[in-house]
């Protein structure tokens, strides 16, 4: 994520913002040329941009932040669709007559909206299923039954075809960190969730009908066996012994397009963190020579700038840092992950996987 300040004064503002704290400029994230910018009204429709790469440019806000304030982008004023790239891509919403469905659909717009920064700054495919019916995209945000609901099943948080079901709880932080315990998982954030059923998505539309499929079966392995089979079969009983050693979490040990989307989802983490890394301006300067993998008096690169594997370098340097942060801080280690020879053969697939797909794009 790259670091934003306000074009009017420069004060330091974030990608969720709508107004800047010090001068109350309206601001909204302009997608067309990746800003947090300020706006001035021209009427009750259209804003004209002050950011110096769209200076005087006129947009209207998205429906969802003029009407419903759980979106802060703005849509350029030649385009038809009264909503914002990301949040044209939700088709369902939780019904909001109940206390607290707003506040969670909030959680998950804001959770997208991030997750469609990293995807657009990769420069990968992204359309709308209606868009595009047949390889486009669609979010479904719903929640559970009622208690005491005849017939009713719980809404299972997955991909099928292109559309992204998630459940609304898992906006809800107490309700995740149960979950989280109770299935005994290091790490679980809904942003994660984001970009973990994203990646299923990705495999279909990158990997699946590609030149890629063997390199993939090579190194995450046959997909073609029993998907619901290999599921239960380990949530019975567990991930192998020793899993630690070739997959980035138990979980991906169950099948491989699940080995796929949890790598996914950490190369997402990883590029997205390098980013605000790099934007921050953070040079790596161990003084000691077994501090880790880090070059001396060197930045941290954006991704894609770097080769993958000093990115990885300066990955392994970056979350040294951040688990050492979150210890002084009396938190659990932010990144509580070991990556081992395999998972980052995985990753550097994935890595290529996604070059290639913007290298076919611009041909």
């Amino acid at each position: 994520m790259r670091i934003f300040h306000c074009d009017h004064c420069q004060q330091l503002v974030f990608f969720e913002n709508v107004q800047c704290i010090v001068c109350k400029h309206s601001l909204a994230y302009l997608p067309d040329i990746a800003e947090v910018g300020s706006l001035e009204q021209v009427d009750d429709a259209l804003w004209k941009a002050r950011a110096p790469a769209a200076y005087g440019r006129l947009y209207r806000l998205c429906r969802n932040y003029s009407q419903q304030n759980v979106c802060n982008w703005a849509v350029p004023a030649g385009d038809p669709n009264p909503y914002c790239t990301s949040c044209r891509l939700t088709r369902v919403i939780p019904a909001l007559d109940r206390s607290g469905r707003l506040e969670a659909w909030y959680a998950l717009e804001v959770a997208k909206r991030r997750l469609v920064y990293s995807l657009m700054a990769l420069g990968l495919p992204l359309a709308s299923k209606s868009e595009d019916p047949k390889q486009g995209l669609a979010f479904e945000f719903l929640a559970d039954p009622e208690a005491g609901t005849s017939g009713a099943t719980k809404v299972l948080t997955g991909h099928a075809d292109g559309v992204i079901t998630v459940n609304i709880a898992e906006a809800d932080d107490a309700e995740r960190e149960k979950r989280r315990v109770s299935m005994h998982e290091p790490y679980r954030t809904l942003l994660g969730h984001f970009r973990h059923e994203i990646g299923h998505y990705y495999w279909d539309r990158l990997v699946r009908d590609s030149a890629h499929l063997d390199g993939f079966r090579k190194l995450f392995g046959d997909e073609r066996p029993d998907y619901a089979a290999a599921l239960n079969a380990y949530y019975q009983s567990g991930p192998p012994a020793g899993w630690q050693d070739h997959f980035i979490s138990a979980y991906a040990s169950s099948h491989p397009w699940e080995d796929w989307a949890e790598t996914w989802a950490h190369y997402l983490h990883l590029t997205d963190t390098l980013e605000t890394a790099s934007e921050c301006g953070l040079a790596l300067l161990p003084n000691r020579h077994n501090a880790g993998p880090v070059r001396p008096s060197s930045s941290v690169r954006k991704p894609g700038v770097a080769p993958f594997d000093e990115m990885m370098t300066d990955w392994f340097a970056v979350t040294y840092l951040l688990n050492n942060l979150s210890r002084g801080l009396g938190q659990k280690d932010s990144y509580p992950f070991v990556l081992m020879e395999p998972v980052i053969a995985k990753l550097k697939f994935i890595h290529e996987v996604c070059t290639a797909a913007v290298a076919n794009r611009d041909h």
